[in-house]
């Protein structure tokens, strides 16, 4: 085959397909219909003599053929990305360009107030936009460039992207104040007297902390539970309830001295939040920019 002879748009098609598993989330990714993914995939099943891809319940399963095309097409799409990347100056003063960050409901609340506050001083036609996605897919979303960087702890992520850790990060309880011996650090009998606020977040590390209670037998009494951090403030403001959560975030939320943050009567194992980005787009002038400004701000 020559490739003067071939619409390498068809690659995209494949690679799209590959990851996506759906004809119909592959055209969603590529702003394309149904019937013109199925019309690419008739021609790169002519191209290749092969099936390429075997339907298996909703989902596309990709043939040993495609998935032994996967890396090569990921390869030639890479250099497509460098070779345009030549062609475009990236000037954040003068960029209008988006970026795509993940985080969780947490970061959001501690991290989004600096990073826009620094946007708007040193690049205001950039726009940002912040996905909440299950850690399986931020993998994928970073090497297809759906997402610029993550943000938070994903120990998981470090065999298959690039990173930098930010700061470790210890556990705090924190409770509305009020009147009482209660010292800076609760005794093991003080934690287990409080009802408690139980936020069933995605974030990796969250989930850790609660392992970890468990493992040491420590069962608190719940009283509430709740997907995200952003309501706790209000709630623990008109209840006797307590939460265990990040101190960046406890002191985040007690800007105004409303409530009183407490040491935890056992020793936590401190995370490590980390920045996430794809090898693929280490060279970007864009992508490197974007995780040098989200360095600069949030590292230790």
């Amino acid at each position: 085959m020559d490739i003067m002879e071939i619409d390498l748009n068809l690659l995209r098609v494949l690679h799209a397909i590959t990851e996506e598993g759906s004809l119909t989330l592959a055209g969603n990714r590529l702003g394309l219909s149904q019937p013109a993914v199925s019309y690419a995939l008739g021609r790169l099943r002519i191209l290749f003599n092969d099936p390429l891809f075997v339907r298996s319940g909703n989902t596309m399963q990709p043939t040993s053929t495609a998935m032994e095309l996967l890396d090569p097409i990921r390869r030639v799409m890479s250099a497509a990305q460098d070779a345009l990347r030549h062609a475009e100056r990236f000037i954040p003063a003068q960029s209008t360009r988006t970026f795509h960050l993940a985080m969780s409901d947490i970061g959001e609340i501690v991290f989004l107030p600096p990073v826009c506050e620094r946007l708007v001083a040193i690049a205001p036609g950039i726009r940002l936009e912040v996905v909440q996605l299950p850690q399986a897919q931020i993998e994928d979303g970073l090497r297809s460039g759906r997402i610029d960087a993550a943000i938070g702890n994903v120990p998981s992520l470090k065999t298959s992207t690039r990173f930098m850790p930010l700061f470790h990060e210890a556990y705090v309880c924190m409770t509305r104040k009020r009147p009482g011996p209660l010292n800076h650090r609760l005794t093991i009998d003080e934690y287990l007297a409080f009802l408690h606020v139980f936020v069933v977040s995605t974030e990796h590390s969250h989930r850790m902390i609660e392992d970890f209670l468990q493992e040491q037998k420590i069962q608190r009494k719940i009283a509430l539970q709740i997907p995200h951090f952003s309501a706790v403030p209000g709630i623990l403001q008109c209840t006797d309830w307590a939460v265990t959560l990040p101190r960046r975030a406890a002191k985040y939320f007690n800007s105004t001295r409303s409530f009183s943050i407490f040491e935890l009567p056992v020793a936590l194992p401190e995370v490590e939040v980390t920045l996430h980005w794809h090898a693929d787009f280490e060279e970007s002038d864009a992508n490197r920019w974007f995780r040098n400004l989200l360095i600069d701000i949030l590292a230790e």
